[in-house]
């Protein structure tokens, strides 16, 4: 069945999520909302679907079975649990939001109305981040003793006051770190298993008018015991492509955005030359170092299509509530280790 889909909230993420809609299998963009009718109005004239004079007369619209939220961060609970208790699935961009009460209170609403829920981490769906988890599960790097994510990234003073929500623990609910590295934070997590102890520092920089971070550095201690590093900033000009590190007594692996450019192990296999031939180039954007625009939204398409077969088929989504929710647990610890100069335990 073709899955009708409203978007909540349109700027400049919700274009590519319009994009993903409409090159998803299974998936049609139906309409678009927000608080602000003109720009809803603006919005579906250019994506070419319907516009609504309120999310509430959007939620009441029989053709739509799920809607996309993509309001700002901060802003995500409210429609999704209006979406949920319309009887309408729902997906969130990233974050799922920006406490974990938040979340929870997300979560619950989609269980109690009995509707699926997804959260926006495109990068699990690419090629290269698939065959580092295969090599994870298959314990090819033997005993895993570091897991690393590094989001060196730049931002302008006229990104965060091109918003009033942009830079602010209300809306924004962090800095570099939720706003540009929880893509990195769950992929790392993806990978490397639960977090159970954290130590972080952070601080503000380089930009103005903003209350959030733009550099932050955790040092972290996995479940499975490896230690790892969490380094984030939108101050690191000209920005380089988002890189994930996995070492172990028996293998080395790096992701950088597509890339995978190193891939070592001990025990080779046939696959392996292959796989460091065809996976180095990989990566076809600017993967939003420095502009936030500069992504691709085929990660996206393979989202809504596993979210419609979702639906289909009765079954959880692969990035569900709760694992969106996983992201936003160490986020929050380690901007309480930053505050408070103290190391947060997870888990006990």
């Amino acid at each position: 069945m073709t899955i009708g889909i409203g978007i909540i909230g349109c700027g400049m993420i919700a274009g590519f999520h319009s994009k993903a809609i409409k090159d998803a299998k299974g998936a049609k963009l139906v309409g678009c909302a927000t608080r602000n009718p003109e720009q809803a109005a603006a919005f579906a004239e250019k994506n070419g679907c319907k516009s609504y004079e309120s999310i509430e007369a959007m939620l009441a619209d029989p053709e739509i079975q799920a809607v996309s939220i993509c309001t700002p961060s901060g802003a995500h609970r409210d429609p999704a649990v209006l979406a949920a208790q319309a009887g309408k699935h729902v997906i969130v961009e990233k974050p799922l939001e920006i406490t974990v009460e938040r979340c929870d209170q997300i979560i619950q609403a989609c269980e109690d109305a009995g509707v699926r829920l997804a959260v926006t981490f495109q990068s699990r769906f690419h090629e290269s981040s698939k065959i580092m988890k295969k090599a994870v599960e298959e314990g090819r790097f033997g005993k895993i003793t570091m897991g690393d994510s590094y989001v060196k990234w730049y931002r302008t003073q006229d990104y965060y006051d091109s918003g009033a929500w942009r830079g602010t623990w209300e809306l924004d609910g962090g800095g570099a770190l939720m706003n540009q590295a929880i893509h990195s934070v769950d992929l790392l997590l993806w990978l490397m298993g639960d977090v159970v102890e954290i130590s972080a520092m952070m601080d503000t920089m380089t930009h103005e008018r903003i209350e959030v971070e733009d550099v932050v550095v955790a040092n972290l201690r996995f479940a499975n015991g490896a230690l790892g590093v969490i380094e984030a900033t939108t101050t690191a000009y000209p920005g380089a492509l988002k890189r994930i590190e996995i070492s172990g007594s028996e293998g080395t692996a790096v992701l950088e955005e597509e890339d995978i450019r190193d891939w070592q192990f001990a025990n080779e296999t046939e696959k392996d030359a292959e796989i460091r031939k065809t996976m180095a180039g990989k990566t076809e954007t600017g993967g939003g170092a420095a502009d936030p625009s500069s992504i691709g939204h085929h990660g996206h398409t393979m989202l809504f299509e596993e979210f419609v077969s979702s639906i289909n088929e009765d079954r959880p989504c692969s990035i569900d509530g709760r694992e969106g929710r996983r992201s936003i647990e160490v986020i929050r610890a380690i901007y309480e280790s930053a505050k408070t100069g103290k190391r947060v335990k997870l888990g006990s």
